[in-house]
């Protein structure tokens, strides 16, 4: 009889106990503040990122060869885009951000008919038909095919379908300040020549990394091509 009597008694308290317990936690569940999501400032200078499209896209190249790799990369979700999903050209927003040691292959032929030899030897990119320096910007022209990264896809081409590019200022900065000491010249008078043969549908943007978060912030997909 006192057994009975004892796990009735231990029944009634471990219940209470419960109860108990579930009546606090209720409590501190309706007081605790509701946490506040993060959202990131936006900023005027990055509004260039609202484009129009269904699907937003950063390609982020950050070596010779990852600018040609972008490149590719570009083309292909253009040809893929239309061949799986019927979407179009305009369908898609696209960037591709040249920065680190991308950043000269954002240049025209007059920038690498000039620099090209100082550009080539600090990226360690050649033409694979002379073994030497580029005296042009080889990711313009289709006629390497497989020999170099982009396959014979074009920069202009990309641009052409609605591809932008951000390029890296700081970089820009950097590279001209490493080729005024190789040249003996002026950093600024390369900086110059820099931002005035950029290609067209370019941008130059405060730094590539910056370029790349904001993209991401506002709904664009990252792509590395390094």
């Amino acid at each position: 009889m006192q057994d009975t009597t004892r796990r009735s008694f231990m029944s009634r308290l471990g219940a209470a106990v419960t109860a108990f317990g579930g009546g606090v936690a209720t409590a501190s569940a309706q007081t605790r503040p509701a946490a506040t999501p993060f959202r990131s400032t936006r900023h005027a200078q990055d509004n260039w990122l609202d484009r129009p499209g269904k699907h937003r896209v950063i390609i982020d190249a950050v070596t010779a060869n990852g600018a040609g790799e972008a490149i590719l990369y570009a083309n292909n979700l253009y040809v893929a885009n239309n061949a799986a999903y019927t979407l179009g050209e305009s369908d898609l927003a696209i960037v591709i951000c040249m920065r680190h040691f991308a950043t000269p292959l954002a240049f025209g032929d007059a920038f690498w008919a000039k620099y090209g030899p100082v550009a080539g030897e600090m990226l360690k990119f050649s033409d694979p038909k002379t073994q030497k320096p580029p005296v042009t910007n080889l990711y313009n022209s289709p006629a390497y095919g497989l020999s170099l990264p982009n396959l014979g896809n074009t920069l202009s081409d990309v641009i052409k379908r609605g591809t932008h590019v951000a390029i890296c200022d700081m970089a820009t900065h950097f590279f001209s300040g490493e080729a005024a000491k190789v040249l003996g010249t002026s950093a600024e008078a390369i900086y110059k020549d820099c931002t005035s043969s950029n290609v067209a549908g370019s941008r130059f943007v405060s730094a590539g990394v910056v370029a790349v978060t904001r993209a991401q912030e506002r709904g664009y997909t990252l792509i590395y091509a390094g």
